[in-house]
């Protein structure tokens, strides 16, 4: 065969025909939509704006853009960041009149948005509610193409105003839905232009481009190889034999593989697949095991592109100080040093709102003075204005005794070790009168801050009843028949294992417990170490425990051996955080917010 001949023959081979590369970009209509809402979640939020601009081959072929009426008032915070006022959209049609137009102005259109999932999650949801089954429509979402095209030295990040100072787009976004729409078409025709270099032409092509693996992706594929289908964690390392991330999974191999596939968007994920030369493998028991050896692998090596868990020992207490006349005092350390503990609290915030609530039941002194018996008794001590206020004991001025400032600080204690009744009480007084004074906002200042301190008291403790169990042996059905293991002391997961399906449990049972981990007791002795929450020196950090004890929440899972008595107390606040869940709705504006 001659050369002609084999370029012709391989053109042959090929060329297809035109239905084979796909609906070409100048040819399809795009229906850019924007949506503003009244939150972050289609389960609890309503749209009350809607714009859609609607583009063939770079021209504009139509707007739609309305206000709606949500059905109910629009939040401060969203009327902030949007102008949107509950004024505006009184008058506004509602959803059941808009959504047909919107329907019928998008048929047989391919809808793009500016982080899709959210916009589409809401219109879903919108059919779902008024009856109407939602149109297959193509999607295509701005967001992740902007993550395959630009270069972090490019742009800083893929919100839609970034986008738009990048392309230098005539509109500029404002938080409304049309102006918004015309600035996302702006930044899709800037990505459709960029996409031209790297061969997308058709509607298929620019689908599937978001989605592509990256040619870093695919030549570190190798590193899946080898990888066994089981329960364990899995470590990428780079070539100096740094851990550059730590995950854990019920399936490695499918796990691990995924990091290679086009399923795999994160830009700082796809970034560390880029520096890892080989990915190691810990295969565990049970699941359990997994996730608690993922947690203290992270605590230990602090992983850069890990974000969750890498500093355990910066978790919040709040401190009843062991001293003369006691304060409550916000610590990140828990110590055995005599003093009371309530925590850990997830936040700085959350454990001021908690110690603004036990102020409110117990007059205990706020200011920050080393205060002395001596330093009163000579007068030498500072009072304050909450002493005026009646706030306050006020034992730096004498007008309270030791003795009977002593009984201020005897019921801090009792409460920060289980009966938070005096808190509850107090707080429920002053929500009430609050709110017959019609001063809504302050009572549910009052109902925040009873909020923060029914769950950080639930949260510790659920973690102290677990930390004082020398030993606890517990079993979940598997799911070939067989039995997961786990044997637990002081709080910490001290040995997993499985019992074969139709095996006698017990010999399992008995092996496992002879070859667990030892775990010493908490510092001053389990129980009385602390009040709540178990010291850095049980072995257990309080992330450890709560999956312990989800796994203890599950479905099936049955004690075997039980040393100690596990208990919570009478009139603790765990039997209170439902109903405090059911009165605190807590909205997040930073789920609108973000994908800006």
């Amino acid at each position: 065969m001659t050369a002609a001949h084999e370029v012709q023959g391989r053109n042959r081979a090929v060329q297809g025909t035109l239905d084979d590369l796909g609906t070409p970009l100048a040819e399809v209509t795009f229906v850019v939509v924007d949506l503003e809402t009244t939150g972050g979640s289609a389960a609890d939020s309503a749209i009350t704006e809607i714009g859609a601009v609607k583009v063939r081959g770079g021209v504009e072929l139509g707007e739609l853009g309305t206000l709606v009426d949500p059905g109910g008032p629009v939040p401060p915070f969203i009327t902030a960041l949007t102008g949107i006022t509950t004024a505006m959209v009184t008058a506004a049609p509602r959803m059941d009149a808009v959504l047909p137009a919107f329907l019928e102005f998008a048929r047989g259109c391919v809808l793009v948005a500016h982080n899709a999932p959210f916009d589409i999650g809401f219109l879903k949801a919108a059919c779902a509610a008024q009856g109407y089954a939602w149109p297959a429509f193509p999607v295509v979402d701005t967001v992740d193409l902007a993550r395959r095209v630009l270069g972090k030295d490019e742009v800083p990040n893929c919100k839609l105003g970034t986008l738009a100072r990048f392309f230098r787009t005539r509109t500029e976004p404002t938080h409304r839905a049309l102006a918004d729409a015309r600035a996302t078409v702006e930044v899709l025709h800037g990505l459709i232009e960029r996409l031209g270099s790297f061969g997308v032409t058709s509607l298929e092509e620019l689908r599937g481009f978001a989605k592509a693996p990256t040619p870093e992706q695919r030549r570190k594929r190798h590193l899946a190889d080898g990888v066994p289908s089981a329960p364990g964690v899995y470590l990428f390392e780079d070539a100096g034999g740094e851990i550059l991330y730590v995950g854990k999974s019920g399936d490695l191999r499918s796990r691990v593989r995924s990091y290679f596939t086009g399923s795999e968007t994160r830009r700082r994920v796809r970034e560390m697949v880029g520096l890892a030369e080989r990915v190691r493998t810990i295969v565990c028991a049970t699941g359990l095991e997994a996730e608690v050896r993922e947690l203290r692998l992270i605590a230990e090596h602090k992983p850069r592109y890990n974000r969750r868990s890498k500093f355990p020992e910066r978790a919040i207490w709040l401190k009843l100080t062991a001293e003369p006349f006691p304060r409550l005092s916000i610590v990140r350390e828990c110590r055995a040093d005599g003093a009371r503990y309530l925590g850990p609290i997830s936040s700085r915030r959350q454990a001021e709102e908690a110690r603004a609530a036990l102020h409110e039941a117990v007059p205990l002194r706020q200011c920050t003075q080393r205060l002395t018996v001596r330093l009163v008794e000579r007068g030498r001590a500072r009072s304050c204005a909450l002493a005026d206020l009646g706030r306050c004991g006020a034992p730096c001025d004498g007008r309270e005794s030791q003795g009977a400032y002593a009984v201020h600080a005897e019921t801090a204690r009792a409460i920060m070790e289980g009966d938070v009744r005096p808190v509850v009480a107090a707080a429920q007084v002053r929500i009430d009168r609050l709110a017959s004074e019609l001063r809504y906002e302050e009572a549910a200042a009052q109902r925040d801050r009873l909020a923060a301190f029914v769950r950080a008291a639930a949260r510790g403790q659920r973690l102290a009843a677990l930390a004082r169990l020398p030993e606890l042996v517990a079993a979940r059905p598997g799911f070939d028949g067989g039995w997961e293991l786990s044997v637990v002391r002081y709080g910490r997961l001290a040995a997993a294992g499985t019992v074969p399906p139709r095996a006698h449990p017990r010999p399992y049972v008995d092996a496992l417990i002879a070859t667990a981990e030892t775990v010493f007791p908490p510092s001053g002795g389990a129980p009385g170490g602390v009040a709540l929450g178990a010291p850095p020196s049980s072995g257990a950090t309080a992330e450890e425990m709560e999956c312990v004890l989800r796994w203890l929440d599950l479905p099936g899972v049955r004690l075997v051996e039980l040393d100690g008595a596990w208990t919570c107390p009478a009139h603790g606040a765990e039997g209170l955080r439902r109903w405090i869940d059911n009165a605190y709705v807590s909205p997040d504006p930073e789920a609108r917010q973000g994908r800006r």
